[in-house]
């Protein structure tokens, strides 16, 4: 059974391990230093351990009080934090981790309407193609790019996304067959799951050994492509603003394969506490996803 230590005492062993003085923990906590001394002392029978190697100048943590000291200050953390989020004072931001072309193409021509809609939620964005590390509790979710990797998190897979060749309209006035395409500069972002040469056996055609441009950014390319470098392969919902305003149009979708797939994730952690507006989140985006407010609601 494991021993219960008074919290009194945990708080000495604290304090007294960081500061690595018994009279710096006294003045921190307002008590003398045997005071101090005297719960360590009985920590250490609770426990049955010696946690400081003691000396007339010094005190120094042995191994098992460093181990210790290291949970202890954890467990602390999780009580500030824990107080924070219920403090009317300290109102915590909803942390959102994205995918950085599906923030800059999707989810920022949005924000607008979402912070007009919920203007007492405080959301902070951050955007790189690593996952979220929601141990340290820097996110309470993540909108990956791909299948997200075995994990014990929550995965909901969002929209299914079209990809295909997408350019100017004047480039476009260049293209009314597939084989047109062997004429043109193709830009390509290396990162994504499906590339031309998917896109080319899809259509019964031979994929082109070089292409023009390349990019590691979805959001590069299709900005390339606006500005008429050439032709792109690219996602309908992450181009659907330059869709829409006619920077971009689809040359060949009505005479061609198109390649279907579901490319981006929200994940998340099972929390039995979740972030007071997470559900609104996950819900506004499953509905703009049009995902519907059935499956929002989940």
């Amino acid at each position: 059974m494991t021993a219960k230590a008074p919290l009194p005492f945990l708080r000495a062993f604290e304090a007294a391990g960081r500061t690595g003085s018994f009279a710096a923990a006294a003045q921190e906590l307002d008590l003398s230093p045997s005071a101090i001394s005297h719960a360590i002392r009985k920590l250490e029978e609770i426990m049955a351990l010696r946690l400081f190697q003691r000396t007339t100048r010094e005190i120094q943590l042995t191994r098992d009080g460093a181990v210790l000291l290291e949970h202890i200050q954890r467990a602390f953390d999780e009580i500030q934090l824990g107080l924070s989020l219920v403090s009317s004072q300290q109102a915590r931001p909803l942390r959102l981790h994205t995918a950085p072309s599906f923030a800059n193409q999707w989810l920022l021509p949005r924000l607008a309407a979402f912070v007009k809609k919920y203007p007492h939620i405080d959301l902070r964005l951050s955007a790189s193609t690593e996952y979220a590390r929601f141990e340290q509790d820097d996110f309470d979710l993540d909108i990956i790019y791909g299948e997200p990797r075995p994990s014990p998190y929550e995965k909901v897979p969002l929209a299914v996304e079209e990809l295909t060749p997408l350019c100017s309209p004047a480039l476009a006035e260049q293209i009314t067959t597939p084989q047109d395409l062997y004429q043109q500069t193709l830009i390509q972002c290396d990162v994504q799951l499906y590339q031309w040469k998917g896109w080319f056996e899809a259509n019964d055609l031979v994929a082109p050994r070089q292409y023009g441009l390349r990019f590691d950014r979805s959001f590069m390319a299709i900005a390339a492509a606006v500005d008429g470098l050439g032709v792109v392969l690219e996602s309908k919902l992450l181009a659907e603003r330059e869709l829409r305003r006619g920077a971009l149009v689809c040359p060949l979708i009505d005479i061609t394969k198109e390649i279907h797939y579901i490319g981006h994730y929200l994940v998340y952690p099972r929390s039995k506490h979740p972030h007071p507006a997470f559900d609104t989140f996950k819900a506004w985006l499953l509905t703009e996803l049009g995902l519907g407010k059935s499956d929002a609601g989940r």
